[in-house]
């Protein structure tokens, strides 16, 4: 049975805890996590696949809490909502991350662990960080789109929500990657709040102001799906090939993007891992079994219509 502390004795031993380093030890039966992504998109279905599949065989209780918007409020909101319910745990990939560090602070006060995956906010007070070292990831981006460019030409960035720190650390990864190469130059950046519609209209606008693109970066996952969608135009049937296009996350139409030749290459991340990393991490910070947690880079690989049948997560 789970005993639920009122809010004058959950301060005190908060206090305690704090003081002494300890952690509550718990009957994994007994303990809640909570999971936060983004915003509903198809790369979080993977990460609640992983981290359900890791709360089932640890036994603990899942909820997957998704946001209607990328906007920061919006998570603090479910966050303030996490605490008052008391749950035990919090994985949070972050949209803005100064929005969420108070109340991040908030639940770390009230005795939860809470981490980041994904999208981190650094300065929170989060326990640890699980996922891609984005900006490495953007660097691998930036170099590839370079080689397949020749080394000169306007490229465009097409990312997600403006604020979001690891869409924000891919994009300074790509532009470290291409102070290499000093005839690249970046004609435009571009959000779409992750909306495919809107990704697909931005790209539309990009390649009519810029007849002599000859490459777009989507920094978020849905830029490569919008890219190949506005290539498969009528309008814009000429710039396949000519247009060199690198995408995060191979979503099933980014996949069918390289398939069809309007994507050279996507940087693979492993949302499956995140998840389940994410849960397990939770489970052992609760239950005292991990006393000094470290961040943990998933990785990236990238992957080509050479290795699309082969890569692995």
């Amino acid at each position: 049975m789970r005993v639920i502390f009122n809010s004058a004795r959950a301060a005190i031993l908060t206090m305690s805890l704090l003081a002494t380093g300890a952690a509550f030890a718990k009957d994994k039966a007994d303990i809640t996590v909570a999971v936060v992504p983004k915003v509903a998109v198809p790369f979080f279905d993977d990460c609640n696949t992983g981290a359900q599949e890791a709360a089932d065989k640890l036994g603990v209780k899942y909820q997957w809490v998704v946001p209607q918007n990328t906007q920061g409020s919006t998570q603090v909101k479910i966050i303030e909502d996490l605490i008052a319910r008391q749950v035990d745990g919090i994985a949070i990939s972050v949209n803005e991350p100064k929005s969420v560090e108070g109340i991040i602070k908030q639940a770390v006060d009230a005795g939860i662990a809470v981490l980041t995956f994904d999208s981190d906010s650094a300065n929170s007070g989060r326990s640890m960080y699980i996922g891609t070292i984005n900006e490495a990831a953007g660097e691998t981006m930036g170099k590839a789109m370079a080689e397949a460019i020749g080394g000169e030409g306007k490229v465009a960035i097409v990312t997600g929500q403006l604020g979001a720190s690891n869409l924000n650390e891919r994009i300074a990864g790509v532009k470290k990657a291409l102070e290499a190469y000093p005839k690249i130059t970046i004609a435009a950046t571009e959000g779409t709040e992750d909306d495919l519609a809107r990704g697909v209209s931005v790209t539309e606008a990009l390649l009519r102001a810029n007849p002599d693109l000859k490459g777009i970066f989507g920094i978020s996952q849905v830029g490569g799906p919008a890219v190949a969608k506005v290539l498969a135009q009528k309008e814009f049937a000429d710039r396949k090939g000519v247009v060199k296009v690198f995408a995060f996350d191979d979503l099933p139409d980014t996949i069918k993007g390289v398939k069809e030749g309007f994507i050279d290459g996507i940087m693979v991340q492993r949302p499956v891992t995140m998840g389940r990393l994410a849960v397990e991490h939770l489970v052992a910070q609760i239950t005292g079994e991990e006393k000094n947690p470290e961040n943990v880079d998933t990785g990236v690989t990238v992957v080509t219509a050479e290795n699309l049948g082969s890569y692995t997560k």
